[in-house]
């Protein structure tokens, strides 16, 4: 169930995270470079997740601002998120893990500073300024943040399943 308020938001925003760090905590280097499915690895997913954290931030900041607010970015439509995140992880692909790992983790902290400034007016009394929908800026921020930690939890349990196999 998706949280409704500020409070909810944080708390399982840090539960996530927490469970998502102690898998990326056992993953050694070797372990993170590993392609699998879509050519995609731990370090790729790491990046992933915390791009979208800025992309979420920058969603909101623009719509704030009057500005066009392109989703998921300028030039692409929800229909061509693989072609997004190939392209993605392909600029990425000179980031190490350890910089991926850092990242995300900056990330997540801005993520919660993000929260942390808000009310819950302004994460859940309305929908995102610029998003052309309902969901709220909290719903955005959950996507964004506990909902991504889980699905890259989920994908790198497997994947150290697979590598230890």
């Amino acid at each position: 169930m998706a949280a409704q308020n500020k409070d909810q938001l944080i708390d399982i925003t840090q539960k996530e995270f927490a469970k998502l760090s102690q898998l990326l905590d056992r993953v050694d280097g070797e372990q993170a470079l590993v392609k699998g499915d879509e050519d995609t690895s731990i370090k790729d997913i790491a990046g992933h997740r915390a791009h979208w954290i800025d992309l979420f931030l920058g969603w909101y900041a623009d719509g704030l601002a009057g500005r066009p607010v392109y989703f998921p970015a300028k030039g692409y439509k929800w229909n061509d998120l693989k072609r997004y995140n190939a392209e993605l992880r392909a600029a990425q692909a000179g980031l190490g893990w350890s910089d991926a790992h850092a990242m995300l983790e900056a990330n997540h902290r801005k993520l919660l500073s993000f929260m942390e400034e808000k009310s819950d007016g302004d994460l859940y009394g309305g929908p995102m300024k610029g998003a052309n929908n309902n969901w709220t800026p909290g719903r955005w921020a959950e996507a964004a943040g506990p909902s991504h930690y889980r699905s890259a939890a989920k994908y790198i349990r497997a994947r150290l399943r697979a590598y230890l196999a």
